[in-house]
């Protein structure tokens, strides 16, 4: 008798590799994804009362590889007090910063790419005169800037400080005694006199030629340091090198870093700010890491995670080609070929994702950004697929810069369709629905959170980020991101 052949559904098959070979293989062929609404709610409730940690000690971080250096990460509502009675208002504060961080990046670019000179910036106040020291002050600039801080040792002897992590900036900065003006920290103001490794800079020196705005003190061969932001934020004042401590890692000598005397910004408590860019004055640059990855906690929730230099790339990570820009040095770009929803590629040119020949155009992946911004052809396409696959949902008006809301308050748990990066090599990367389905208003209103831009630089925001860690190996010029590893 002839054998039965076997007529098994090609799903079945499909699910069976799944669970026996890979889960990043089975979120790949996934065309919906379950998001629990009412754990989403949950936390955004409690973000309301959320009792921020001390600023004065260290979190030990939940999770930890083998690094070299290694220190904790932990965000905003983590750490600071805010005065929000309603998560809606929480959300159009966040939404404010998220708004200027965007412009500081589009700035950013447009002033590398369109040559402007240093004459186009504020000068640099070229020296600091005791008769205008005054106490620290709190700037006007209401909505601040930083979104992720770590905690990093500074000087000999170490003195711990909380930091903002900027993956879109090159310079390091702390707020330094005698203060022109500076903004109110909760850690004591790092006085230079009292370390025994701090050293300025000459204005011949290599670090100072490398900074884009730079000058020389009138009471000698001193290198003066100046950046700008786009929130109104603002440091300068000498620039120096000094030891960096990582906790219990170890320590870098002689780092250059900002000593900031005139500093404007309100950057919630932090002392300072550490760039993690991928210019040579960043710290992975400066420390000479092959590697750093992070991974950036719930910006909802009390928990830590950590920053590692030199760590090993987790090994289910989703890898994607580390791309630079020949024109400017700062960012690390990410070989995005195209995006999916529901399981759809959506009908978009490769180009749209990729740098041209000026210099414009793109993925970069940032931690001061919140929501994704996207080219409006690449956000049109996405919002239509999304729309057109929730069509069972209550919709919404909307909220802010979103157009896309939906009305949650009566469901616990729904079914959603599955939103994914495809990247160069052909790697796919499906984001959790609380990735991009997010609360904002606490009575159960939900906003997709992806933005358009009317430029052609495409932004991963820290919303899409979260609970992923994120590893850049610059040895062998690669990006992964790994689910759950923080």
């Amino acid at each position: 008798m002839r054998k039965k052949m076997n007529t098994a559904p090609v799903w079945f098959s499909l699910f069976t590799l799944c669970l026996l070979f890979s889960s990043v293989l089975c979120r790949s062929l996934q065309k919906t994804t379950v998001f629990e609404v009412s754990a989403s709610t949950r936390l955004a409730k409690h973000a309301l009362t959320l009792n921020p940690h001390s600023l004065k000690t260290p979190l030990q971080a939940p999770y930890t590889t083998a690094s070299t250096y290694s220190v904790s990460i932990h965000s905003r509502t983590s750490l600071r007090k805010h005065t929000h009675k309603t998560y809606d208002s929480l959300t159009l504060a966040r939404l404010a910063r998220d708004s200027a961080r965007v412009n500081y990046i589009t700035s950013k670019l447009d002033f590398k790419l369109s040559n402007l000179t240093r004459s186009d910036l504020k000068p640099i106040q070229t020296e600091i005169r005791p008769e205008n020291l005054q106490s620290p002050v709190t700037s006007g600039i209401s909505q601040g800037s930083g979104e992720y801080f770590a905690r990093l040792g500074v000087g000999t002897p170490v003195k711990q400080y909380y930091m903002v992590l900027d993956t879109g900036s090159d310079i390091n900065w702390i707020q330094c005694q005698p203060c022109e003006d500076c903004y109110q920290q909760s850690d004591p103001i790092f006085n230079p006199t009292d370390s025994n490794s701090y050293s300025k800079l000459s204005c011949s020196s290599t670090q100072c030629s490398a900074l884009q705005v730079s000058s020389c003190s009138r009471a000698g061969d001193s290198c003066l340091y100046q950046v700008s932001y786009g929130d109104g934020s603002y440091t300068g004042g000498s620039f120096a090198t000094e030891t960096v401590s990582f906790g219990s890692s170890g320590s870098v000598p002689q780092v250059a870093i900002g000593c900031g005397h005139d500093n404007e910004g309100l950057f919630v408590g932090a002392a300072g700010l550490l760039g993690l860019g991928a210019g040579e004055l960043s710290l992975p640059s400066q420390v000479k890491a092959t590697s750093f990855s992070y991974c950036l906690p719930d910006r909802d929730s009390a928990s830590s995670s950590t920053i590692d230099f030199n760590s090993a790339m987790p090994v289910d990570s989703v890898m994607s080609p580390l791309l630079r820009n020949p024109k400017i040095d700062t960012f690390f770009y990410i070989g995005v070929t195209g995006l999916s929803v529901g399981g759809e590629l959506l009908s978009l040119p490769p180009s749209i994702f990729e740098i041209n020949e000026s210099g414009r155009g793109g993925v970069i992946a940032d931690s001061g950004t919140a929501v994704t911004r996207l080219p409006s052809k690449a956000y049109t396409s996405l919002r239509d697929s999304f729309k057109q696959g929730t069509q069972h949902l209550p919709a919404s008006t909307g909220f802010a810069l979103f157009d896309t809301c939906y009305d949650l308050s009566s469901m616990t748990r729904i079914s959603v369709p599955t939103v994914a990066f495809h990247f160069a090599g052909g790697k796919t990367l499906s984001l959790p629905a609380k990735n991009y389905l997010i609360p904002v208003e606490a009575g159960g209103k939900y906003c997709l959170a992806f933005a358009p831009t009317a430029g052609s630089l495409t932004i991963i925001g820290n919303v899409q980020q979260q609970g992923t860690r994120v590893s850049y190996d610059i040895a062998n010029s690669k990006v992964g991101f790994s689910a759950g590893k923080c």
